[in-house]
C-alpha cells in the first residue's frame, strides 16, 4: 500500500486518540495518499444519465439506480470489522471485531437499490493468479454475490485505479458483463499518483471505509480493519460526494476542475461535524480526503484531520501504519517532511499523551526506516512522564524475512 507521488507521506493506515469521556469523536480517513478513487454507473447507452448544470467539460452524473434523496430517519450504528491471516493464532480472550468477509456479504445482504465502490484494484478469484487454494473462496463468494444482486437489478458502480495492479484479473469485466458500471481513473495523468481509496456507499444510507482491498487475500491473508455504518443517510450522501469526484474524473478526456462546481462541495466537516448518537453514543463524524485537488470546497483535507486528532489527543494516541518515514518515498532528492512526527513527539512530551505505534514487517519493508522508529523510541523516560512504545516485528537494523502479506 504505496503511493506513487504525490506530498510526502507518513502513511497512516489507522487513528485512535482518547479526546474527552463521554463522547467519541470519529474522523474517517480516506487515507493519506495522493490518489482518490470514485465509482459509478454509465448509462447503457454510453452517454450522461443526466446533467446538474456543472457545465460542458464536468457534470455529476446520477447513477443508474440511484436512490432517491427522501427524508429518512437516521439511527447512525457503528461497527468495526476486521481481518486476520488464516494462519494467524489469536490469543484466547483477545478482542476481536466482525470478520469482514461476513461483514462485508451483510452488507450486501442489505442492498437493495445501488451499490458504489471505489478500489485501488479488484483480485477477488484465486484462478485469475493461477492459484488453486481454498483460503480464496471467500473472494469468490463476494463476487458471486455482487452477481446475483446485478441479477436483481440492484446497481453496481465502481471507480478503480489505472493502470490496475492486477492485470490478470477479471473480475470487472464479468460484473461489466451483467451490467456493472466501471470506470478506470487515470490518476496518474491527472495527479501523478494512483486511486488508492477503498470505501463503499450502499444505497445511500450505509457506508464502509477501511483498508482492505477488493482481494481476496484481504479476506484471508492480510490484517485489515475497517468500520461499516449502517443507517446514516447524511454520512452516506456525503462520502458519495467523493465517489462523484473519481466518478467524473473517469469519463474519458477528464480534466482536473478548478474550481470543483459547488455540487460537490461537502458541509460536513472538521467545523462542521455531523453530531448524533452512534448506538446511544454522543458522537461527532466527519470524513475526510487527499490530495488537496481532490478536495472539493468544504472538503477537509487527510493531513489537516490527521493533526486535528492528534493535537487534540489528551490521554492517547494508538497508530498502525504500514511505513514510517519522515521524508518523502518517491520524490528525489529524498526530502526532509516532520510534519506528523513532530506532531507525535509534541504530544509525547509536551502533553504526556501515550503513545503507541504499531509498524508492518514484511518482505518489502525498507530496512532505511529502522533509524527513525529508534528515534521515536528514544524519546521514551517514565522519568519524565513521556510514554512511547514502537512495535514491530522487525528486528529493527536488519532486513525482514517474513512472508509477504500480499
Amino acid at each position: 500500500m504505496s503511493t506513487r507521488a504525490g506530498p510526502p507521506e507518513l502513511q497512516v493506515l489507522g487513528l485512535l486518540a482518547m479526546l474527552g469521556l463521554g463522547t467519541v469523536t470519529l474522523t474517517y480517513l480516506l487515507w493519506q495518499l495522493p490518489l482518490l478513487s470514485t465509482g459509478g454507473r454509465a448509462h447503457p447507452q454510453g452517454g450522461p444519465a443526466g446533467s446538474w448544470g456543472l457545465g460542458s467539460s464536468l457534470a455529476w452524473e446520477p447513477l443508474g439506480g440511484e436512490p432517491q434523496q427522501q427524508p429518512q430517519k437516521d439511527s447512525c450504528r457503528l461497527n468495526l470489522v476486521e481481518s486476520i491471516p488464516q494462519d494467524l493464532p489469536s490469543l484466547t480472550g483477545s478482542p476481536s471485531a466482525q470478520p469482514l468477509a461476513q461483514a462485508w456479504l451483510q452488507l450486501l445482504d442489505a442492498a437493495q437499490e445501488s451499490i458504489h465502490v471505489a478500489s485501488f484494484y479488484w483480485s477477488l478469484t484465486g484462478p485469475d493468479i493461477g492459484v488453486n487454494d481454498s483460503s480464496s473462496q471467500l473472494g469468490e463468494a463476494l463476487l458471486q454475490k455482487l452477481e446475483q444482486l446485478l441479477d436483481r437489478n440492484v446497481s453496481l458502480a465502481v471507480a478503480t485505479s489505472s493502470p490496475t495492479l492486477a492485470r490478470k484479473s477479471t473480475d470487472l469485466q464479468v460484473l461489466a458483463a451483467r451490467g456493472a458500471q466501471v470506470r478506470r481513473v487515470p490518476l496518474g495523468r491527472l495527479t501523478g499518483g494512483v486511486l488508492h481509496s477503498k470505501f463503499w456507499v450502499v444505497d445511500g444510507r450505509h457506508v464502509y471505509v477501511g483498508s482492505a482491498n477488493m482481494d481476496w487475500r484481504s479476506l484471508t491473508q492480510v490484517k485489515e480493519l475497517g468500520t461499516i455504518i449502517y443507517n446514516c443517510s447524511r454520512l452516506a450522501q456525503d462520502l458519495e460526494k467523493t465517489f462523484q469526484t473519481y466518478w467524473v474524473l473517469g469519463a474519458p478526456e477528464a480534466v482536473l476542475p478548478k474550481p470543483w462546481p459547488r455540487n460537490f462541495s461537502s458541509h460536513i466537516n472538521r467545523f462542521q461535524p455531523l453530531r448524533d448518537h452512534f448506538d446511544g453514543v454522543p458522537t461527532t463524524a466527519y470524513f475526510s480526503a487527499s490530495p488537496p485537488a481532490l478536495c472539493p470546497s468544504g472538503r477537509t483535507r487527510d493531513l489537516d484531520a490527521l493533526l486535528e486528532v492528534m493535537g487534540g489527543a489528551r490521554e492517547f494516541i494508538y497508530a498502525s501504519v504500514m511505513e514510517y518515514f519522515p521524508t518523502t518515498r518517491f520524490r528525489h532528492p529524498t526530502r526532509y517532511w516532520p510534519v506528523l512526527d513532530t506532531a507525535l513527539r509534541a504530544a509525547a512530551i509536551g502533553r504526556h499523551v501515550r503513545v503507541r505505534l504499531l509498524v508492518s514487517c514484511w518482505l518489502n519493508t525498507d530496512p532505511s526506516m529502522f533509524p527513525y522508529l529508534r528515534s521515536l523510541q528514544a524519546l521514551r523516560s517514565p522519568a519524565a512522564n513521556v510514554s512511547v512504545d514502537v512495535s514491530s516485528s522487525c528486528q529493527w537494523g536488519t532486513t525482514p524475512t517474513s512472508r509477504s502479506a500480499g
